[in-house]
């Protein structure tokens, strides 16, 4: 299926429903994990914050609808940064700034006709996005992030802990990477003192 065709197809079904298209077959997703959730919860939480001080122009959202990739291929991000101008019925964007996956079990799949990953896939098809500044691959059984930042010189890439910072400066963003897990089996929530 073209890469127009599945988002004909995707018009058809309903608004819960969440699809990609891999090798040019569609692919239902299956509900994320409540750790997923979360830490996508958290990264839009922590983005708006950042972006509502930073640059009101850009707003955080989980799963938008983004035209990205090309021909047989087209991912879901589990968090977006896209302009926050758009229109009251509007689904799809065609720029996102930064693009973020919490990895789950099924973007291990191999693609077909391949040896990579779904995830990788993603990531690669991420990267080439023009509008694009930033990726983030998090993991959910552990604290990881790969970042991936776009420079003058291409992109710079690097892999952080849970005692390592999150710093996305043209987002106004600095974190610690244990924020994201906050209230994860990874990172339970602390009682409030009283």
């Amino acid at each position: 299926m073209s890469g127009a065709r599945f988002r004909v197809f995707q018009q058809g079904r309903p608004d819960h429903e969440r699809w990609e298209l891999v090798a040019g077959v569609p692919m239902m997703l299956t509900p994320p994990t409540i750790a997923h959730k979360r830490i996508a919860g958290n990264l839009e939480r922590l983005l708006n914050d950042a972006l509502a001080d930073h640059d009101q122009s850009r707003i955080a959202m989980q799963r938008p609808g983004i035209e990205l990739g090309s021909g047989e291929f087209r991912p879901e991000p589990d968090v977006a940064i896209i302009d926050a101008d758009y229109e009251p019925d509007q689904r799809f964007v065609e720029r996102a700034y930064l693009l973020a996956e919490i990895v789950s079990a099924t973007d291990d799949t191999r693609v077909p006709d391949t040896d990579a990953r779904w995830i990788d896939v993603k990531r690669a098809i991420y990267l080439d996005h023009a509008a694009c500044e930033a990726v983030l691959i998090i993991e959910q059984d552990r604290m990881e992030v790969r970042l991936d930042t776009r420079a003058q010189t291409g992109w710079r890439s690097q892999t952080l802990g849970a005692a390592d910072d999150l710093k996305l400066s043209v987002f106004g963003l600095q974190c610690a990477v244990a924020e994201l897990y906050e209230g994860t089996p990874l990172q339970p929530r602390r009682k409030r003192r009283t």
